[in-house]
């Protein structure tokens, strides 16, 4: 009886959280798996926290790595820089009512912080690691909002957008190992 009321319980709290907060078929990958377009509520957090980890991840691959590594970091941090201000002005025309989270969620932040513990070889597998893994999150994320987003604007912000993400999925990959 006990387990059954604390899982009612956990429910609920789950059912309850901010607007902000993540749906639990986003958060688990179900929609990924099933090819589902999340919310916009989810769509903005993610692709937020996505060009927050991609431009604090790659200004630290640019503190004395490779030429390889620093030439792709820079084009991380600049693309993505591009892709937030042009999330924030779709946000600030009134066509999203959606607060974009300020902050990495707690996930992002632990890869970040790993990130910042390690150097040399160890830093740059790590972070092509991220990067891909990053990156093929992105791509999943914004092509399911291209096809089948509920906001027409952020419809047409991810389907342009997207083929820079593949793009630099595929620079990630061909990152030395």
């Amino acid at each position: 009886m006990k387990k059954s009321m604390m899982a009612m319980l956990g429910l609920a709290i789950c059912m309850s959280a901010p607007a902000v907060a993540q749906s639990i078929p986003e958060k688990t990958g179900v929609n990924s798996l099933m090819g589902i377009a999340p919310r916009t509520e989810d769509f903005i957090k993610l692709a937020t926290i996505s060009d927050m980890f991609e431009i604090q991840s790659s200004e630290l691959a640019l503190q004395g790595n490779s030429p390889a590594l620093s030439s792709f970091a820079t084009r991380m941090v600049e693309d993505h820089k591009k892709t937030s201000a042009a999330l924030q002005d779709l946000l600030r025309s009134g066509n999203v009512q959606v607060q974009p989270p300020t902050a990495l969620d707690e996930s992002h932040q632990d890869e970040l912080d790993k990130l910042k513990g390690l150097h040399g070889r160890d830093f740059a597998l790590q972070y092509r690691t991220d990067q891909i893994s990053g990156h093929e999150d992105a791509v999943s994320l914004f092509r399911r909002y291209a096809e089948h987003g509920e906001n027409a604007s952020l419809k047409t912000w991810a389907s342009t957008t997207l083929p820079m993400l593949e793009n630099h999925l595929r620079a990630a990959k061909s990152l030395p190992q």
